[in-house]
């Protein structure tokens, strides 16, 4: 919670006070809606804030050091602001929430009540509860390395250090077929193998669902079409001629790393480190000791 200006202590002590509540909710993808319990709308720092929208939030629970800064925030689902279709799509998944305390009155003298991202979502009786996380929340996850085999960087991410947008390593497609949203098919990917975009990313770049992203499953050639499955199907209706990108795939292995990727350097996996079956061998006077059955 920010400190109290002089302008909003004054307001605060003057034992009339003029106050309401404004939300600004940032999605990932950029958009932005804003909510006010106040009975007109407001605007203030580039956000507008709309009256009569149904915003409302529970008690905000803060506390000192490292604890989690948690509330809830309800509000109508109407095609106007938050829409069922976009919740059901994960387009409020992760967004960002802030809350002020606003005199109505004169909207400078406000302060900053709540900062955090959107956590959970659910939707009840025309409503939706979204549980809100203070900044502090993404210090309560463990930190550090771990010794595996595998690569534990993601694709693209700092540690890993490919850059994403070389060439062969995507590619811009309109879909052919579709199927529940979860396969797609056509006719050729000419250029690129089969199970190259295996592990993956699929995003979706116009239609209904543009933004949305899914996790490729199979990356597969049937005899008949190439095929492309995901996970999970995609939150939104996505129709034939709708654009999509395809990210190739990484399993982690360096074997990959090195033949796929040329980025063996940057490799954050521990292929050599022993097995198991070490930790449980025993001297032996003949043959190769592997730890694995005498028999």
């Amino acid at each position: 919670m920010a400190a109290l200006s002089p302008a909003f202590r004054a307001h605060v002590q003057s034992g009339l006070t003029t106050l309401c509540r404004a939300w600004a909710i940032t999605r990932t993808d950029g958009v932005v809606f804003g909510f006010t319990d106040h009975d007109q709308s407001l605007a203030f720092d580039g956000y507008s804030f709309k009256a009569g929208t149904g915003l409302t939030a529970l008690a905000l629970q803060q506390a000192t050091g490292l604890s989690v800064d948690n509330t809830e925030a309800i509000g109508g689902l109407s095609d106007a602001s938050v829409r069922e279709a976009d919740i059901d799509a994960g387009r409020f998944d992760g967004a960002e929430v802030r809350c002020w305390q606003v005199n109505w009155a004169d909207v400078s003298v406000r302060r900053l009540m709540f900062r955090g991202t959107i956590g959970q979502l659910r939707r009840a009786g025309g409503a939706f509860h979204a549980e809100l996380r203070g900044l502090s929340d993404a210090l309560n996850r463990p930190l550090g390395r771990v010794y595996q085999k595998p690569c534990t960087a993601v694709l693209g991410d700092s540690a890993c250090r490919f850059a994403l947008d070389t060439p062969g390593y995507r590619e811009e497609v309109p879909v052919e077929q579709v199927e529940r949203g979860q396969e797609f098919r056509w006719q050729d990917l000419a250029g690129f193998e089969p199970g190259w975009f295996a592990r993956g990313q699929l995003e979706v770049l116009s239609g209904a669902a543009q933004g949305l992203r899914g996790v490729i499953k199979q990356d597969r050639d049937d005899g008949a079409s190439r095929v492309i499955e995901l996970w999970q199907p995609i939150g939104a209706e996505v129709m034939p001629g709708d654009m999509l990108r395809l990210q190739a795939g990484c399993d982690k292995r360096m074997e990959t790393c090195r033949l796929k990727f040329n980025n063996l350097i940057n490799n954050q996996g521990f292929p050599d480190i022993p097995g198991e079956d070490w930790v449980m061998s025993v001297p032996k006077q003949s043959g190769v000791n592997t730890g694995g059955s005498r028999r």
